[in-house]
């Protein structure tokens, strides 16, 4: 039974598959991602958003611009990739960003 009476097949239904590289479109919104994964502590999430953000910048054009092989990148930030941390640095210098540490507050 579904809402008010009215039967729902729920295999008729369909869902788009969210893929955040889609909403990747600026300066802004590349920081704003990024900011949200530090946030988290969680190093494989954080390594995960750097590979939507290569995604939305797009994996063919990145490697041809790091000299890299194209399908070795993409094979670096697949769900449960982990990419050498040079692959990382390399991808962030190349959309114009950089590691920075501070101290955290006691």
């Amino acid at each position: 039974m579904g809402v008010k009476g009215v039967m729902i097949d729920l295999q008729m239904l369909t869902f788009d598959v969210y893929d955040p590289a889609e909403f990747i479109n600026s300066k802004e919104a590349v920081i704003a991602f990024l900011e949200e994964a530090i946030a988290e502590n969680d190093p494989d999430f954080l390594v995960r958003t750097i590979g939507h953000i290569a995604r939305s910048k797009g994996m063919a054009l990145l490697a041809r611009e790091l000299n890299l092989d194209g399908s070795a990148l993409y094979k670096s930030f697949p769900p449960d990739g982990n990419p050498y941390f040079l692959t990382v640095i390399k991808v962030l210098d190349n959309l114009g960003l950089r590691i920075k540490l501070e101290r955290k507050s006691a």
